[in-house]
């Protein structure tokens, strides 16, 4: 498995560099592990009145401050990751270097806004995600486990998106460590709350209790049913969560109660030009949830 992981020097770079350093089955498989500095250009100016050489120095230097604590935390667990750095705007240098080594996963720390500001990942998170199909993992502060085997959700809608979401867990399966527990998530519509007007103009209700749950499980059986053999051949056993209301605010809710340490989901994103970059289910649960997100962009 070939990871990204950007580093700044931040708490928040550092918090995506200890959940790898966490993952013992993961470095037990021998990744390729490459923290990777994006060095802002200096002025103009100032690179003629010093020079290149003392101007490549600086960015050495620079980098190297960023790195030490970084190497540190993988020297713990035994491991030595590349190190490279690149002068340039973030968020497009890190899509670049994603493309350039064929990384599988992006792992980025990220202290996110709150859902009023509209930033849930902040700004060179949203940025990648805009630039990039690789799958990006976001850390939202301190993971909260440091145990091999995760607690994770994986969202599904029966989209292909959301088999894409299943599909790259199992191809990856040992980021989530040895003796994972799984569930696999979809959230149905809430059909009860369907009315129709009688003679008088009174609401009534539409459905019977019994056939709302009937629309339900069906509902629930056409997004799970194709997962079920993909699970199977991959030898997990996942446990199935039926959820109703809205997608987001639900499996965040759950989320928190299961104490979930990872969710899982696909999503289309919109391009660099728009201003959602991803699907409204994503944004409602980066917005309510610290739960690290991963996000997997192509089907």
């Amino acid at each position: 498995m070939r990871i990204l992981v950007p580093v700044d020097g931040s708490t928040n770079s550092l918090n995506a560099v200890s959940f790898i350093a966490s993952r013992q089955t993961l470095l037990g498989s021998n990744p390729d592990i490459e923290l990777l500095n994006i060095q802002l250009p200096l002025p103009a100016r100032a690179c003629r009145l010093v020079g290149q050489d003392a101007i490549q120095r600086y960015y050495e230097d620079e980098a190297e401050k960023v790195f030490e604590p970084a190497r540190k935390i993988l020297q713990k667990v035994g491991f030595k990751a590349v190190e490279s750095f690149v002068v340039g705007e973030p968020s497009p240098s890190i899509a670049k270097a994603a493309e350039k080594t064929s990384a599988d996963l992006i792992v980025m720390g990220s202290r996110g806004q709150s859902a009023i500001k509209g930033l849930f990942f902040g700004s060179v998170s949203n940025g990648v995600l805009a630039q990039t199909k690789c799958p990006l993992l976001v850390i939202r502060g301190k993971a909260t486990t440091e145990d091999d085997a995760l607690r994770v959700g994986i969202a599904v809608d029966g989209s292909k998106y959301g088999r894409a979401a299943v599909r790259y867990a199992l191809k990856h399966i040992s980021l989530f460590g040895t003796g994972a527990t799984f569930y696999l998530i979809n959230v149905v519509s809430d059909y009860a709350g369907a009315v129709m007007p009688d003679m008088a103009g009174m609401a009534l209700p539409a459905l019977s209790e019994e056939e709302v749950l009937d629309l339900q499980r069906e509902e629930f059986n056409e997004a799970v049913e194709p997962l079920r053999p993909l699970l199977a051949k991959a030898a997990i056993k996942a446990k199935e969560v039926c959820l109703v209301g809205n997608p987001g605010d639900e499996i965040s809710a759950f989320a928190r109660k299961r104490r979930l340490d990872l969710i899982v989901m696909g999503s289309h994103g919109y391009g660099r030009f728009k201003s959602a970059i991803m699907g409204s289910t994503a944004t409602r649960i980066a917005a309510t949830s610290n739960v690290p997100l991963l996000v997997i962009r192509q089907p």
